[in-house]
């Protein structure tokens, strides 16, 4: 289950690095973001499970968003660099996360608390994404599912040139469930939207660049420096102003997310608890085709 009371990050009270166990529940308590302040004014922000592919859970939101709550009145940090550890910025959903079933008593049960589970990380993702200081992501590799979506709430993307970008999630039986079509809606229109949702394809660093999903792309090694030079010319500005543009910005982009998120909610919870997901992860793990029967 999720757990909704702790404030705590792991590793803070026995050094940064990391590991501190399970927590109750059996809930992971493994570092997945960690948050160090550069002079200069840029937060950054890395994905710190590389060994895992940076694979998120309910756990990484969690942590996610008291790291947003921070950023967000440290008057110290005037952007944010959302960068990774290795060889992948995040590779999708964390299967194997202690915790991350929800169930209930009945079925109905189980997809209200799916769809509770689903809004409680959209609270989180929406502070992220709505910090007043902007955010720059620098991608490499493996940019699927979650990792996509976390990806464009970004409000600049640099992608290095082996980044490769997915929402696979119609092809294992779920629905995209942070949001992540709608923004590539907002950038790329609808059409594209749909296409890349709905089949699942993956597309490559020029193509995602050429649909306006990245801004830039980098050779592999220079995606480091890239990014933070961006990041350091934005910081470099006067923070009244560009937390001003990227309000107003926003404003006028995100007007429909909020509503469109919650519908987002419920078709995430309805899809989460069908027999076609069971199928679809039943059918990764044969390396087979699944046989989807819409129930």
């Amino acid at each position: 289950m999720i757990d909704t009371t702790s404030n705590e990050l792991p590793g803070e009270d026995d050094g940064e690095g990391g590991r501190a166990g399970r927590g109750e529940g059996g809930g992971d308590r493994t570092r997945r973001l960690r948050l160090h302040v550069e002079e200069g004014g840029i937060g950054v922000l890395t994905l710190c499970r590389p060994d895992k592919l940076n694979a998120w859970s309910w756990e990484s939101s969690r942590q996610l968003g008291l790291l947003a709550d921070r950023i967000r009145f440290d008057d110290t940090i005037r952007v944010v660099l959302l960068r990774a550890e290795g060889r992948a910025f995040c590779a999708g959903i964390d299967i194997k996360a202690p915790g991350g079933g929800i169930t209930g008593r009945s079925g109905s049960e189980r997809t209200r608390n799916y769809y509770e589970g689903i809004r409680w990380v959209h609270e989180r993702f929406r502070t992220f994404a709505g910090l007043p200081q902007p955010v720059v992501a620098a991608v490499q590799g493996y940019c699927l599912g979650v990792g996509f979506e976390l990806a464009l709430m970004a409000d600049v993307r640099i992608a290095a040139d082996d980044a490769v970008f997915a929402l696979p999630e119609t092809r294992l039986g779920v629905a995209v469930d942070a949001g992540g079509d709608l923004r590539i809606a907002r950038e790329a229109g609808a059409g594209w939207a749909k296409f890349l949702a709905l089949t699942g394809r993956r597309i490559d660093a020029e193509t995602a660049h050429r649909l306006n999903l990245v801004q830039q792309v980098t050779g592999t090694g220079e995606l480091d420096g890239a990014a933070h030079s961006v990041a350091a010319e934005i910081a470099a500005n006067a923070p009244l102003a560009v937390q001003s543009v990227k309000r107003d910005i926003d404003a006028f982009a995100d007007a429909a997310m909020g509503a469109a998120l919650d519908r987002v909610a419920m078709s995430a919870a309805l899809t989460l608890t069908s027999e076609d997901i069971k199928e679809g992860y039943t059918a990764t793990a044969e390396r087979r085709e699944p046989r989807f029967d819409g129930k």
